[in-house]
């Protein structure tokens, strides 16, 4: 992506983190004719391959993953994002902007349709986002019904191999000017202007 040295994020812990809490992610990947895109829930193992990787599984009736396996692909994780007004920095000769935070995540795409691969698969990401309710569910495996279910996905690992950070936050801007910004913002009843106002916070107290 375009990635201006300003708006640069290098730091691993904080890369992978942000993975970790905007999970819901777009992978794309090309068919040599067309390009494809799917959005998924998906699991971030800092730890696994040389890189680190990305886990997850989708529906076997979406051709994306016959295409993608083997292939290089990649994986766009979207954060917090807000307009800019230019009246918000109370001088002249300026223009709209937008605020966000992304990561883009490349590594090499391969699917497996084990049965114990999946079910495993499964499992860990049920358990992920099961873990904050008051009676977490599980899957019961050992029913019929489960096995024409994991019959109709695949599992899916990717091989980390670089991983871009983009936190644009108004550095191209004077501090004066991003202050303003990120106090308007703090005025906001919009969690993503929120959001967005404490990431300013943070970058500018250094």
């Amino acid at each position: 992506m375009y990635l201006p040295n300003y708006y640069e994020v290098n730091d691993r812990t904080k890369l992978f983190d942000f993975m970790k809490s905007n999970d819901f992610a777009i992978l794309f990947s090309h068919t040599g004719e067309e390009p494809m895109a799917s959005h998924l829930p998906l699991m971030i193992d800092e730890i696994g391959g040389e890189n680190g990787m990305i886990l997850g599984h989708m529906a076997k009736a979406n051709r994306q993953w016959r295409y993608a396996d083997g292939q290089q692909v990649m994986v766009v994780f979207h954060g917090p994002h807000t307009y800019v007004s230019p009246t918000w920095y109370q001088e002249e000769e300026t223009v709209p902007t937008w605020n966000y935070t992304a990561v883009h995540a490349t590594g090499t795409f391969k699917a497996t349709e084990d049965p114990a691969v999946i079910q495993e698969m499964v499992a860990r990401l049920t358990a992920q986002h099961e873990a904050s309710q008051p009676q977490p569910w599980e899957m019961d495996f050992n029913t019929d019904f489960a096995e024409q279910m994991m019959k109709r996905i695949v599992a899916f690992k990717i091989e980390i191999t670089s991983i871009q950070g983009k936190w644009k936050l108004n550095q191209n801007q004077s501090d004066v000017r991003r202050e303003r910004v990120a106090a308007k913002l703090n005025t906001s009843t919009s969690e993503g202007d929120l959001q967005v106002a404490k990431l300013m916070d943070e970058d500018m107290a250094g």
